[in-house]
């Protein structure tokens, strides 16, 4: 398998590069888990670090990624089907409004 040194920014392991595996596309996952074990025996803790784009690409050539520190997880990821319900509003009933700008007369 293919590799690609990748930096990582913010948190525990802010300013390493590590060499992390590349998928069938060339590209590194999307998220990358850290387990880091207890010194007292107790549950692993998990450090999330989410891909971003490294910079501004040169043409032609594919984009280099890096890992940015994401302390709060990685929010779960909710398929997105075309026949699927709209989130709903904070009063917890679907937006019945239709998309375009409210002033919008003409749709």
């Amino acid at each position: 398998m293919k590799s690609e040194e990748t930096p990582f920014e913010g948190g525990p392991m802010d300013g390493r590069v590590l060499p992390v595996l590349l998928g069938i596309t060339g590209h590194p996952p999307k998220t990358y888990r850290i387990p880091v074990p207890d010194t007292d025996g107790g549950p692993d803790t998990v450090l999330v670090y989410r891909r971003v784009p490294r910079g501004p690409g040169k043409v032609g050539l594919s984009n280099r990624w890096k890992y940015e520190y994401a302390p709060e997880g990685v929010p779960p990821r909710r398929l997105n089907w075309p026949w699927s319900k709209p989130d709903a509003t904070p009063s917890g009933k679907p937006d019945a409004t239709p998309p375009g700008k409210p002033d919008d007369a003409d749709g």
